[in-house]
């Protein structure tokens, strides 16, 4: 367990993604901090399973990040993966929600990163793993918000990978294609309806027209990828973007 010792902060934990790969640095010894939304009951199961610790906050204010960032203390592995979407034309598209979108998508992580370096550069080791997407790579329409945001981690990463590369500390983001998640899964019902197709058209016609494998990622493959980032191994891995996407942004 090569995390043992080490603390290790997810943002947007309680589900999916951030909850696989919660897990997945769990069972390499770190300590876990999660962080999210959902039903206090199921929090605190997951605390119980993963012997965590837990901060909720609104990481759309300063003062959230910054309230969070003092709770969990010291951090050597932050995982920046909370994040939002909504999709309308530009021209309709809510300022407000604009505004939220880039600030729990891409600000937060700014706030995070700011506040964890300075612990990671005196010891002189720390990991930086943004969850991005492949709307970090290529675009989609109707989704200015989100697009831009994934762009800004993609950025950023590069940016803080430069900065922090004499300082053992290594900054990369993970992009996945569509993720087989609850929250896809129960998107499937309503959009059989509305387009008159089958569960199987959906899948592959809709929601995997994009990824030429025509497979779900696992947020499994993705916790798989953000721990193999925290190892020695990947000590000369820094300010990359690994694509998750099954070809998605191959072409």
């Amino acid at each position: 367990m090569f995390l043992e010792g080490k603390r290790a902060l997810v943002t947007g934990s309680t589900s999916g993604i951030g909850l696989a790969i919660a897990r997945a640095l769990a069972e390499e010894g770190a300590e876990i901090v999660l962080n999210g939304f959902g039903d206090a009951g199921e929090i605190a199961a997951l605390q119980e399973e993963l012997g965590a610790g837990y901060v909720n906050a609104d990481l759309t204010r300063r003062e959230g990040v910054e309230a969070l960032m003092a709770a969990a203390g010291s951090v050597d592995v932050l995982v920046n993966n909370a994040g939002m979407q909504h999709v309308a034309p530009v021209e309709d598209f809510p300022p407000d929600r604009w505004e939220t979108i880039i600030a729990l998508n891409l600000t937060a992580a700014f706030h995070t990163s700011r506040l964890a370096v300075p612990h990671m550069k005196a010891q002189g080791w720390g990991r930086i793993i943004n969850t991005a997407s492949a709307h970090s790579l290529v675009a989609s329409p109707f989704k200015s918000a989100y697009v831009a945001a994934k762009h800004g981690i993609a950025g950023l990463t590069k940016t803080l990978g430069l900065e922090l590369a004499t300082a053992g500390v290594t900054v990369n983001c993970i992009s996945p294609g569509y993720v087989w998640t609850p929250l896809v899964e129960n998107q499937i019902p309503d959009t059989m309806k509305a387009r008159g197709m089958t569960r199987e058209q959906v899948m592959n016609d809709v929601l995997l027209a994009g990824q030429p494998t025509k497979k779900f990622v696992q947020v499994e493959e993705v916790a798989a990828l953000a721990v193999f980032l925290c190892r020695a191994e990947a000590q000369n891995i820094t300010g990359a973007n690994y694509a998750i996407d099954g070809g998605w942004t191959a072409g």
